[in-house]
């Protein structure tokens, strides 16, 4: 087996009208340590119940919203709205943060069914449960040119208490790259971080049918590593170490993903490092524009340039 075949998980089709899960990641051995995802569609008036053992979560609407019922470690029970979104191409969703040793049930409305991602990193120390509401996540705009994209916080400097999940995700037009230069987080140091991270894609649809995108991931000659694959909705990526990007958007197909990191350093600081070969690039977007698809969206926040999603 290969690294692709390895690392690529293919998302499952599920039928909204009757629900089930589209894909699935958890933590659980030396080579996956910290870090889960499990994404779910839930059908018109069903619900899903779940216990937080020994992982924190963020709860991301994709599609549609849902009602949940939380009841924290502490004690006290909640009664919480998330108003979604159309698709997530559509803006930043409601999201809501919960601890470990959470008991949570998810309720999709009786009108329609949602498509959920439910991030999870492996936690010790219980924060408190926050609603974040969309126009409380940061919006950045990074890059410039054929790599502009989007980047979208939920638990990176919007102020949600965690103890290890780092969640965001990216929109990137059709004909653009993001994920650029590529960059790993991989060891502890003063400029980077040992994060796991998860991808899972979602691509727009043409009007011959659905879309495909390609992701790379390579290593080190210490920790190598070779993955180079064509992903479409659904499918997850696994960066247990090295260099990602360039994730790669074809011309006329919008490229979504969603990434959940997690490690040991308990500063919750994301940071990153580029291949030295590609460094280069980011002096180049001085004299480039935004790409204007991106500009009728909220007003960014400006970013640190080390930055890479």
């Amino acid at each position: 087996m290969n690294d692709t075949d390895r690392l690529v998980m293919r998302g499952r089709e599920v039928d909204p009208a009757v629900g089930g899960t589209v894909a699935r990641v958890v933590p659980g051995s030396d080579a996956w340590a910290y870090t889960g995802v499990e994404v779910l569609v839930l059908a018109a008036g069903s619900s899903r119940a779940l216990t937080l053992d020994g992982v924190e979560a963020l709860v991301l609407p994709l599609s549609g919203g849902c009602r949940l019922d939380v009841v924290s470690p502490r004690g006290g029970a909640e009664h919480l709205t998330l108003a979604g979104r159309r698709d997530v191409f559509a803006g930043p969703s409601d999201s809501v943060y919960l601890p470990v040793g959470s008991v949570v049930t998810i309720h999709a409305p009786a009108a329609g069914p949602v498509r959920l991602a439910v991030c999870t990193a492996r936690a010790g120390r219980a924060c408190p449960v926050r609603l974040l509401r969309a126009d409380e996540a940061t919006v950045d705009l990074r890059g410039a040119g054929h790599a502009s994209r989007k980047v979208v916080n939920y638990t990176l400097g919007t102020g949600v208490a965690v103890d290890h999940l780092l969640v965001c995700e990216v929109l990137t037009p059709g004909g653009n790259v993001s994920s650029y230069p590529p960059h790993k987080h991989d060891q502890h140091s003063r400029d980077e971080r040992e994060l796991e991270e998860i991808y899972y894609f979602e691509v727009a649809d043409g009007p011959a049918g659905p879309g495909v995108a390609y992701h790379r991931t390579y290593g080190t000659s210490a920790r190598p590593i070779d993955v180079l694959a064509e992903v479409r909705t659904g499918d997850v990526a696994l960066v247990p170490h090295g260099y990602h990007g360039p994730t790669i958007a074809l011309p006329g197909y919008d490229l979504y993903y969603l990434n959940v990191m997690a490690g040991p350093a308990k500063d919750h600081h994301w940071l990153m490092v580029d291949d030295p070969a590609y460094h280069w690039v980011r002096a180049s977007w001085a004299n480039q524009e935004i790409d204007p698809r991106l500009l009728p969206e909220p007003t960014p926040v400006t970013t640190p340039s080390n930055e890479a999603h």
